[in-house]
């Protein structure tokens, strides 16, 4: 008789335990194990547990390669589903085999897991374990079926709905809340998430976090009636009754600096929508800037082509918004803008706007706004391009540039990458949740009774169009981060607190995918001949992209560095430039004149018209105010459940040198998290939004 000792954990998350029957089958190379029920006298699979079992076998089952989990009803109790994180089995000879799982059995099944070594499937030569591969990647293809959500905008999958029966706890993995707030009606599509296969939604916690924050805050501006006030603000003091309760010290510092010149310059550096700006070398014909317009704020002894000459003139230019229609809300017509915005970086260090144009077409009713105009045109017109900023930001940095191509990287890879392949093993943590948190943006953000709907001049249409047009231009190069910087002339600008601590974390992890991809892929033709990728990269192409060839996107890879790279943007994209433009989101929207999401007048056509009411005409109205804030505060806010980059708590990876690699990748961001937080002692406005502690795996709210 051979003897395995086998070991059962059990995840941590509330309501991971179940009462089901679980039973085990172990197949080796010699030979394959009777089916035996893991079953010890009182309770077993609770939660958080690691349980320990003894299977006989006639004979020595040679070395272990597969084992199937089967869970079936227990006498008269209802389904019960279980989240299992690993089975671990002790040889009779010695030898430890991992099989990580880390996903819930919901229903009366069967899950087969490969032991946790890495492999390709040129690793592979068993005709059981190619089939295995085989029929994983048939099963999730068959579940998983890619869907149009907006045409021009990356697909997403459609997940066949799971309805529980009906049985004495009524969905016991997650708290049950439709979304909807009396007064509220924005949240009501949060229903659409509730039927998610278990192994993408938010873990009991996460859920709990994440809906229960918003009813408080909510439920006291429908007391307070700031739900239903159609009105103007009438001071802009007022603006801060509606801040959340805790304001951190930038949130202060906005609402105390927003219509600085200093500080809008500064937010085009280390905002929250940082990577816009570029180096002008050019007037632009449409942004008829003269000298003698802008000399004046260029300091003495110099002129408007000495500076761009040396490279300190910069511009920001929204084209991308050109031309969208408006919408009506609270009954009123909105409007709309593509500004362009010149800005001079000066002998003092500091970024200033020189020259704003309210439209992409110059002539005699679209005059340049300029620091010398009166006070109330030229906050006016700062606050227009802060307008365009919100669209560029919310809409293209943040929504499409972010979570859409994520989650379109992520779900690729479930239908084209088996659980054993090496890549699978280093992307899985970096899509936790993005399905679930997109399903709820897509119901918050793109739908009728959404915030787009509710809260944007744009509207629907126009908000989803802005990401259409943009990703029409998106390219491979672009997301390639240090050619980002290069391209837009930035590379060697001062104080660019963005870029020096993104290419800090980007540089850690171009370091660690290295090293992860060159020990599994040793040679180019391990990378081309590697059916599974070439799957992935080629379905990334095609829903994400929508086989756009100009986008420069990547239809197969050939050499290591291609995968290297490829990789590298990936989990970037999924990690840290996720948290460059969400972390500090709430902090520099939380003052509504900073970032409108609308606005009442239209852009001014003629100078010297513009007083203190009619700024206040121009801005959001109470309510409107109110339902942007709500929604960005929930959608800016990590619930609890947090994984920082470079922690990852599931055992994928048993190799020592991959194991070495995510250790050492984990003091570098130490390292790099260490240098952030000294030089922000130094700073009167810190940057801490590529703090490594504080950027997630991945992209979860």
């Amino acid at each position: 008789m051979a003897t395995y000792k086998v070991k059962v954990a059990t995840g941590t998350d509330l309501l991971s335990g179940t009462l089901d029957s679980i039973s085990l089958t172990i197949v080796g190379t010699q030979g394959e194990s009777h089916k035996q029920l893991l079953n010890h006298f009182g309770r077993d699979f609770a939660t958080g547990a690691v349980d320990q079992y003894t299977v006989q076998c006639p004979q020595d089952l040679g070395e272990l390669i597969i084992i199937r989990l089967h869970k079936e009803r227990y006498s008269f109790f209802p389904k019960d589903p279980w989240y299992c994180n690993y089975v671990q089995i002790c040889a009779p000879n010695g030898r430890i085999y991992h099989f990580p799982a880390y996903q819930w059995m919901d229903g009366y099944e069967t899950l087969s897991l490969r032991e946790a070594t890495g492999k390709t499937t040129a690793d592979d030569s068993l005709p059981i374990l190619l089939e295995h591969r085989r029929e994983e990647i048939r099963a999730k293809q068959d579940f998983y079926h890619w869907q149009v959500f907006v045409p021009g905008l990356p697909n997403y999958v459609h997940i066949p709905s799971y309805r529980p029966p009906v049985r004495r706890h009524r969905n016991r993995n997650r708290p049950e809340w439709n979304g909807y707030i009396p007064g509220f009606p924005i949240l009501i599509n949060f229903k659409a998430t509730k039927f998610l296969n278990l192994n993408l939604r938010y873990s009991f916690l996460k859920t709990a976090s994440f809906f229960t924050r918003l009813g408080p805050m909510a439920l006291a501006f429908k007391v307070r009636g700031l739900l239903d006030c159609k009105h103007s603000w009438k001071r802009l003091k007022d603006i801060k009754k509606i801040f959340p309760g805790k304001k951190s010290v930038v949130a202060e510092y906005v609402a105390e600096h927003w219509a600085e010149d200093t500080f809008f310059g500064y937010q085009y550096l280390n905002g929250v929508n940082p990577g816009l700006i570029r180096r002008c070398t050019r007037i632009p014909d449409k942004f008829p800037v003269t000298d003698d317009m802008v000399a004046p704020f260029l300091g003495e002894g110099t002129c408007l082509q000495a500076e761009l000459e040396k490279g300190n003139i910069y511009l920001a230019d929204y084209r991308i918004m050109e031309g969208f229609p408006t919408v009506e809300l609270s009954g009123r017509k909105q409007h709309h803008c593509a500004p362009l915005c010149l800005l001079h970086f000066g002998p003092e260090g500091k970024m200033m706007p020189i020259a704003i144009q309210l439209s992409q077409t110059p002539g005699p009713d679209c005059p340049i706004f300029l620091p010398s105009d009166s006070e109330w045109d030229w906050l006016l017109a700062k606050t227009w391009v802060r307008y365009a900023e919100f669209y560029s930001h919310e809409a293209i940095a943040h929504l499409l540039e972010t979570h859409l191509i994520a989650e379109a990287f992520g779900l690729a890879m479930l239908r084209n990458l088996p659980m054993c392949h090496p890549l699978y093993k280093l992307l899985i943590p970096h899509i936790r949740y993005t399905v679930q948190i997109n399903s709820i943006g897509r119901a918050v953000l793109l739908n009728e009774g959404g915030l787009s709907a509710k809260g944007m001049s744009l509207g629907v249409e126009g908000f989803a169009g802005v990401m259409v047009r943009a990703l029409s231009e998106l390219t491979y190069d672009s997301l390639y981060l240090p050619n980002d910087f290069v391209e837009r002339g930035v590379q060697d600008l001062p104080g660019y607190y963005y870029r020096d601590d993104s290419l800090a974390v980007w540089n850690a992890l171009e370091r660690y995918v290295t090293e992860m991809i060159t020990y599994y892929y040793p040679c180019d033709a391990a990378v081309e001949g590697d059916p599974e990728l070439q799957s992935w990269v080629q379905e990334i192409f095609k829903e994400c992209l929508l086989g756009r060839e100009s986008s420069g996107f990547p239809t197969c890879l050939r050499t290591v560095p291609e995968l290297i790279r490829y990789v590298t943007i990936v989990i970037y994209t999924c990690s840290a430039k996720h948290a460059a433009v969400n972390t500090g989101q709430m902090e520099f929207t939380a003052w509504m004149p900073n970032f409108p999401a609308s606005m009442r007048n239209p852009p001014m056509q003629a100078k010297g018209l513009t007083t203190l009411e009619t700024f206040m005409d121009t801005l959001p109205d109470v309510k409107t105010t109110c339902i942007t804030l709500l929604v960005l505060w929930t959608l800016s806010r990590e619930p609890d459940d947090r994984r920082p980059l470079g922690h990852f708590p599931d055992i994928h990876f048993v190799e020592e040198a991959p194991r070495r690699s995510i250790e050492a990748f984990r003091q570098r961001l130490n390292q790099i998290s260490h240098a952030i937080r000294q030089r922000n002692k130094c700073l009167p406005i810190p940057y801490y939004y590529l703090d490594p502690v504080l950027i997630e795996n991945s992209i979860s709210i």
